[in-house]
């Protein structure tokens, strides 16, 4: 890694943080993974042995520990104090990214959302005892992406790109920009009703409590954010 040279500890500090997908990597360690894959998983796109490389560098740097895993097989990454410490930079970097950045189309794949509810966002508390099946439909997506399924089952809930097997208790149309607005806590899932950007079928009682078994991102509600670019047509 090249030195910006500076004695400056903004410059020493960006020396570590400020390279691509570091700052994602991070959030996902503050947000709860721990192994390589969930690491992974909530950073889709990353090249595997660019992971393996940030990764290094966290560690050598003292930000991260890898420790044995508790059953004894694989890793585990886990913050050290300085790592615990950059939780309130990842915050306010949070906090100006939502207000001051546009929300833009590309921004929005709903897999990307839909994951994030369910790995750092799921109310696991308020789930139902049984398994039930959620198919989201997005008219916005092409042929190939345009439906998803969440299997909520307590912890072991899971997004799913293909038809997980179960029949479906409830199926929401709805496209990606309301879906993004939505989990950003922008939109109220009855407004998005009301006017139409939403449709639920299916089991009355998952079809109302499934907006509950959200706790939306931690930037939900935040002042004076710049409004989502409109798509061109």
């Amino acid at each position: 890694m090249k030195s910006y040279g500076q004695y400056c500890p903004i410059a020493r500090a960006a020396e570590i943080l400020a390279t691509r997908w570091t700052p994602l990597i991070l959030r996902n360690l503050l947000l709860g993974a721990r192994t390589f894959n969930e690491i992974a998983d909530g950073a889709p796109g990353i090249p595997r042995s660019l992971l393996v490389s940030r990764l290094r560098e966290l560690e050598r740097t003292g930000v991260i520990s890898r420790e044995p895993h508790p059953t004894g097989r694989g890793s585990v990454y886990v913050l050290t104090s300085a790592g615990e410490d950059l939780r309130d930079v990842m915050l306010a970097l949070g906090t100006w990214g939502e207000r001051w950045m546009e929300l833009a189309p590309e921004h929005i794949d709903p897999g990307v959302v839909l994951s994030s509810w369910v790995r750092w966002y799921l109310a696991v508390d308020r789930l139902p005892e049984e398994r039930v099946v959620v198919r989201f439909d997005f008219p916005d997506r092409t042929r190939k992406s345009n439906q998803l399924w969440i299997l909520f089952d307590g912890p072991r809930s899971e997004v799913c790109r293909t038809f997980p097997g179960y029949a479906e208790d409830v199926i929401v149309s709805i496209d990606s920009r309301t879906l993004a607005e939505w989990h950003l806590g922008r939109l109220t899932w009855t407004d998005a009703l009301r006017a139409g950007r939403i449709t639920v079928s299916g089991v009355s009682r998952y079809a109302r409590a499934l907006p509950g078994w959200n706790r939306q991102s931690g930037w939900a509600h935040l002042d004076n954010v710049r409004p989502m670019r409109q798509p061109t047509a």
